[in-house]
C-alpha cells in the first residue's frame, strides 16, 4: 500500500503534504526531526491520508494537493 497525506503542526497553523508506504513509520520520522525543512514545526499530527495500490497514484494524489484545488479540497475536508 502506498499513502498520501497530510501533517498540521500542533503548535502552527502549517500543513506538509507527502507521500510514503508506511504511514506510522514516516509520523515517527518527521516528529523526529529527519525532514530538516520542517523542524520548527515539530510535532505533527495525521489529518488526513488516502491509500492506493501504486505509487504513482500516490505521487500524484500529492502533487493535487499542493495545487490550488487540492489546497481548496483539503481546506473543505479539514474545517467544520
Amino acid at each position: 500500500m502506498y499513502y498520501a497525506y497530510v501533517l498540521k503542526s500542533k503548535n502552527f497553523e502549517y500543513y506538509y503534504k507527502g507521500h510514503c508506504t508506511d504511514l506510522v513509520k514516516r509520523l515517527e520520522q518527521h516528529n523526529s526531526g529527519m525532514t530538516v525543512s520542517i523542524r520548527p514545526y515539530i510535532p505533527f499530527e495525521v489529518v488526513y491520508f488516502e491509500e492506493f495500490e501504486s505509487l504513482n497514484e500516490a505521487i500524484k494524489r500529492e502533487k493535487y494537493f499542493k495545487s490550488s484545488h487540492g489546497r481548496k479540497f483539503l481546506k473543505q475536508k479539514l474545517m467544520p
